[in-house]
C-alpha cells in the first residue's frame, strides 16, 4: 500500500465488502493444514476501513495518489521519473500529471538527470518534506488516539501481529 497508503478502487471495494466470495475464491483462501484460521475477507475489510479512517485528516490538499507519489519521492529520491512510475505502479503519463501538480505547489523539483538528456530526476523540496512530516505526524497522532481505545490484550495482539503486517504491506 502506498504508505498513507492510497488504495485506489477502495470505493468499489467497499461496496463489495459484504459480498460473499465465489465458491472457488473461498476454496483458494483455505489455510494450509496446521496454519491458524484467518478470515482474509474480514482482515481486508478491517485494513481498508482503518486506512480510510487515517485518511480523514487534512492531506494538505493532496489526493491520495499525489501524497503517495510525494512520499515515494521523499523516501527514494532523487529518483528518475520512470523508476518512480514503476514504483507507484502507474503509467508514466499519469506520473507526469501528478508531478506537474506537486511541482506547481513547490513540493518537488524536477531536473534533468546528469548524463542522460532524456531522463529527469525528482527531488522533494524542503516545503514538500515539511508537508510530508506534518501529514505523517497527524496520521500517527490519529492512530495513537484510535489505539488508546483498545484494551491491553488487543494492543498486545496488534503488537505481536505488527511484523507480519509489515511483511504483508511490503515494508518489513
Amino acid at each position: 500500500m502506498r504508505e498513507i497508503a492510497s488504495d485506489e478502487g477502495v470505493d468499489s471495494v467497499s461496496r463489495a465488502e459484504s459480498a460473499p466470495l465465489p465458491p472457488d475464491a473461498a476454496a483458494a483462501s483455505t489455510p494450509a493444514p496446521g496454519a491458524p484460521d484467518i478470515d482474509a475477507a474480514r482482515l481486508r475489510v478491517a485494513v481498508l476501513r482503518l486506512s480510510r479512517r487515517l485518511r480523514k485528516h487534512d492531506l494538505a490538499g493532496l489526493t491520495p495518489s499525489q501524497l503517495s507519489t510525494l512520499s515515494s519521492a521523499g523516501k527514494h529520491g532523487p529518483i528518475r521519473l520512470g523508476d518512480l512510475a514503476a514504483m507507484e505502479r502507474i503509467a508514466p503519463s499519469t506520473l507526469t500529471r501528478l508531478i506537474n501538480v506537486l511541482e506547481g505547489r513547490g513540493y518537488v523539483l524536477r531536473e534533468a538527470a546528469p548524463g542522460d538528456a532524456r531522463a529527469f530526476l525528482v527531488t522533494v523540496t524542503p516545503q514538500g518534506q515539511e508537508v510530508l512530516g506534518r501529514i505523517r505526524q497527524e496520521a500517527t497522532s490519529l492512530l495513537t488516539d484510535i489505539l488508546s481505545t483498545l484494551p491491553p490484550d488487543e494492543l498486545a495482539a496488534l503488537a505481536a501481529a505488527l511484523p507480519a503486517l509489515e511483511r504483508l504491506a511490503g515494508s518489513g
